[in-house]
């Protein structure tokens, strides 16, 4: 069986080997010393990766031995492994965030970049694969495509409902001027959410509280309870109670359910 230090020794030796030749071709106008190497670069990690895959019976598990003798390259693997096994990308994904989850927010940036999937789908596969690591999945994701922004709130948020709260968090103040969108999305994907997401965003946006209870009133107006716990918690986070009445009342709630609902 080949060992993955063999292997890489192996590379060291190639490389240095071709050396010469790649000066002779660079001089002949063919190709840069730069792009040679480059080539063969690729063109070893993609044999030395088929090996792997086809010892471990499995590219994911090609993916996780790799990565835990190596995590220094796990991107550069993954990059590999998506052109040569695109069918496969869920597994590769998977095995990736789950065996190097700092290169987390790469590999989401990697997979988006060469729409192996749709944002949202590869968004949910690497919260499963990592979920402590989902405000780096949603930021990344926002990046590469802000025009899903809601999408993405919306699958983060059902994947990983403990994490909303972060979530919201963490988009909004990337995305200031979407906090209205956010919230949305969020509450109508997981509408028992919204006392946390209304404390998180008061939190760093103490300044746009009529914004934040307003919306979280609105979108919870259908849950009695959790227009209750969402007004208490915004009292708790220093919000004046005739604000409260002001801001709960222009997102649709009657006097009369305020005055039950602040006082309970």
């Amino acid at each position: 069986m080949f060992r993955i230090t063999s292997l890489l020794s192996s590379a060291v030796l190639v490389l240095a080997v071709s050396t010469p030749a790649i000066g002779m071709s660079a001089k002949d106008g063919t190709v840069s010393p730069e792009e040679a190497t480059s080539n063969q670069t690729n063109h070893f990690q993609t044999s030395f990766l088929k090996r792997q895959v086809d010892q471990n019976m499995s590219v994911g598990r090609a993916i996780s031995s790799i990565a835990s003798h190596y995590p220094q390259d796990v991107v550069s693997i993954v990059d590999i492994a998506l052109d040569t096994y695109p069918d496969q990308y869920r597994e590769i994904i998977f095995a990736a965030i789950s065996s190097q989850p700092s290169s987390t927010e790469e590999i989401v940036q990697l997979a988006i970049e060469k729409e192996v999937s749709s944002c949202p789908n590869i968004v949910q596969l690497a919260i499963m694969a990592e979920p402590t690591y989902v405000d780096f999945v949603v930021q990344a994701a926002a990046v590469a495509t802000p025009e899903e922004l809601s999408e993405i709130v919306r699958v983060a948020v059902l994947t990983q409902p403990d994490a909303a709260d972060s979530i919201v968090q963490t988009l909004s103040q990337e995305h200031p001027n979407k906090i209205v969108d956010i919230m949305t999305s969020a509450l109508n994907a997981v509408p028992f959410v919204g006392e946390y997401v209304v404390d998180a965003l008061l939190a760093v946006f103490p300044n746009d509280a009529k914004t934040v209870v307003e919306t979280a009133v609105r979108e919870s107006s259908q849950q009695r309870e959790q227009v209750i716990r969402i007004l208490a918690t915004a009292q708790h986070a220093g919000v004046q109670d005739d604000k409260l009445k002001e801001y709960a009342m222009a997102a649709g709630l009657s006097e009369e359910d305020f005055n039950s609902a602040i006082n309970n």
